[in-house]
């Protein structure tokens, strides 16, 4: 006997699809790259911390682009549902905390600042793509 995954599927319309997918994207993408940048510079407490969400968002999205090729992107099993939207949600709200915390502790207050912003674009609107789907 097997057991069934619940299906989640979303019925927001394209134009609010797109509303969501830029902003979130410049979010993930703001982010990572002054992760990175940061990164060049020597490892830190700071550029530790911020590993653990940028990979969450790295999941997210890789995991978002595989449904996409599979054509899976409005019904979605509830385990790609949360490997998708809600890694990269879970990532936004860790990159919230510790670019918070770097942006308190950091002499450099340029990437923390950029990272802060980037995490609450990513969390916003992944998140509401997640609280978008809905169990059939």
């Amino acid at each position: 006997m097997s057991v069934r995954e619940p299906i989640y599927e979303t019925r927001i319309s394209d134009e609010r699809w797109w509303a969501y997918d830029i902003p979130g994207n410049a979010g993930w993408i703001a982010y990572l790259a002054c992760l990175f940048h940061s990164l060049r510079r020597g490892l830190n407490t700071f550029n530790m911390a911020a590993l653990l969400p940028g990979g969450l968002m790295l999941l997210g999205v890789g995991e978002l682009i595989s449904e996409r090729i599979a054509g899976l992107d409005r019904v979605l099993p509830k385990r790609r549902l949360l490997r998708g939207f809600g890694a990269l949600t879970m990532g936004g709200i860790g990159g919230i905390v510790v670019s918070a915390l770097g942006l308190a502790a950091q002499k450099e207050k340029k990437n923390p600042a950029v990272m802060l912003i980037g995490s609450v674009l990513c969390a916003v609107f992944a998140g509401l793509y997640w609280r978008g789907y809905k169990k059939r």
